[in-house]
């Protein structure tokens, strides 16, 4: 096998654009603003405005979605901030326009990818190549590493990957839900499924035959490597024994349709440095930690966490986030935040009943904090899942739909399952639009998005979203901490673009390695 892929130019679109309201009181700063870190944010902002971080104040409550987009400071908070220097005492608010997000909020770069694959007879690799080539800017340099998954994904021995980035004049690339593991599972996942059928493969054998017992990169063993699983149960519920292998080979009222699997695999990070504070007061504890709740369920997981780690009713726990005033806390992002600040707000209730006993006097309190998982230097961390897609195509027109979506995932102990099933759909959902909606258009005499509005770029709605459901194996990850809990706020995403390009496949014989995927795709030529 030897093919090329492409992803394009893909935007974060949060509902709640980025916006500062900034309030100078003599030497002393207050932001209140949209982010998925106040404390990193206020790290990177103090150098800028030669200012101490304890003298600046950043308040996040809430945050209307992100994306990766709130990740990192930008061009709200600083203008705000110097803008109201100049009106000292008054507050000064600058809001990011739907338009300007395009530009100065990160967006996901494009990618180019050469795959090649080498397999014996029965499918199992024995070479495998993978070069990728991403944009960035001339102004900072961010990479989409879209090699990531590829370096522990499948088996085989001999083995090259090779990343390269390209600055351009361009706006700056940044997180976007993903980053690296979203494009880069595209190429290797379509290319996984062209293999099958040049070996006379099912999808799903085919990644059967190449899963590796240890990880290809590093030769660690795995924390829970359960892919197999996701992909045998996640075909059982989908009725993959329904799928005919051969493409055009179901049509239905004018419509062909087709069957998709991809893979899907996320990192299972946690960030040391997060600290929790627990207070007994008259009415029951309150738990302080300067987390962000982006809308993935911070506030709720957090408090189940602090209930049951404190053996208290849930209508005891005062949770209070977003703030620098409250203790440090790492960025929400890499699917990270669970398992970083549970560890330090486990750690803390720990401490409050080894000093203070099961019934704390009023006012003591105790501080926890996350250190470094030291399972990493052990494990390759990880968690995995399958994505199942059923598309219907009709030739006359092009136009292709989605009837269904099923994923199945591995990812430690679930904590609340109306939460984690919520962003396991999201990231699905987004996975859609990678496949068949997003693709920024740059004008390249200045570098600029053209459709810079949700009504040139599209996302999909809930009429493109009829029947999509996830699901999880029942189980608890010791390596991963002390929920024994991993992140699920990206692993949706990864995959699934692929599985409904596979799905294409499948309807029409067409093969489609250029997303987005549009209905001239399979129109005669």
């Amino acid at each position: 096998m030897d093919e090329r892929y492409s992803t394009p130019m893909e935007h974060n679109n949060p509902m709640e654009p980025h916006t500062t309201v900034a309030l100078w009181d003599g030497d002393e700063l207050t932001l209140w603003t949209s982010t998925q870190g106040v404390h990193p944010a206020r790290a990177t902002l103090a150098p800028i405005l030669e200012v101490e971080q304890e003298k600046i104040r950043i308040i996040s409550p809430h945050v209307g979605g992100g994306f990766g987009s709130k990740g990192l400071p930008h061009a709200d908070m600083m203008l705000a901030a110097l803008a109201a220097q100049a009106v000292p005492g008054r507050p000064v608010k600058y809001a990011v326009t739907r338009q300007q997000m395009f530009s100065i909020t990160g967006y996901r770069a494009p990618t180019l990818q050469h795959i090649r694959l080498g397999a014996r007879a029965d499918g199992t690799l024995t070479a495998f190549a993978y070069d990728a080539i991403s944009m960035s800017s001339q102004t900072k340099e961010f990479p989409e590493e879209s090699t990531k998954p590829g370096r522990m994904m499948y088996a085989g021995d001999n083995r090259r990957l090779t990343q390269r980035v390209v600055p351009l004049d361009v706006p700056v690339p940044s997180w976007m839900r993903a980053p690296g593991e979203a494009s880069g599972m595209v190429g290797l996942e379509i290319a996984m499924d062209e293999l099958a059928v040049a070996a006379g493969l099912d999808p799903i054998e085919l990644r059967v035959r190449n899963d590796p017992t240890t990880d290809p990169d590093t030769g660690l063993p795995f924390n829970q490597r359960r892919l197999v699983d996701c992909l045998r149960e996640g075909a059982d519920r989908f009725g993959w024994e329904e799928r005919n292998p051969q493409p055009r080979a179901r049509r239905e009222n004018g419509w062909f349709i087709g069957m998709g699997v991809a893979s899907a695999t996320y990192p299972a990070g946690r960030q040391p440095g997060s600290v929790a504070r627990i207070r007994r007061t008259t009415e029951g504890f309150e738990v302080s930690i300067g987390a962000a709740d982006l809308g993935t369920g911070t506030w709720t997981v957090m408090s189940q966490t602090a209930a049951d780690a404190l053996g208290v009713p849930i209508g005891q726990v005062d949770l209070r986030i977003g703030d620098t005033a409250l203790p440090n806390a790492t960025v929400a992002g890499g699917s990270t935040g669970l398992a970083s600040w549970s560890t330090a707000i486990v750690s803390a209730a720990q401490e409050l009943r080894s000093e203070h006993g099961a019934d704390p006097a009023i006012g003591a309190e105790a501080h926890g904090e996350a250190e470094a998982n030291p399972a990493a230097e052990k494990f390759a961390l990880h968690s995995f899942g399958a994505h199942f897609a059923e598309v219907r195509i009709r030739p006359t027109t092009g136009e292709i739909r989605l009837d269904r979506m099923f994923g199945m995932f591995s990812a430690g102990r679930i904590v609340n399952p109306s939460t984690a099933r919520s962003q396991l759909i999201g990231g699905m959902t987004m996975g859609v639009g990678m496949a068949l909606h997003e693709k920024g258009e740059l004008d390249p005499r200045f570098g600029h998005v053209v459709n810079h509005d949700l009504a040139e770029y599209h996302v999909p709605v809930n009429a493109d979203i009829t029947d999509i459901e996830a699901d999880w194996l029942d189980e608890k990850d010791p390596q991963a901490g002390p929920l024994g809990a991993r992140g699920v706020g990206e692993i949706g995403i990864v995959g699934a673009a692929a599985a409904i390009a596979n799905a294409a496949f499948n309807a029409t014989g067409v093969r489609v390695r250029d997303l987005p995927i549009f209905g001239d795709a399979f129109l005669p030529t």
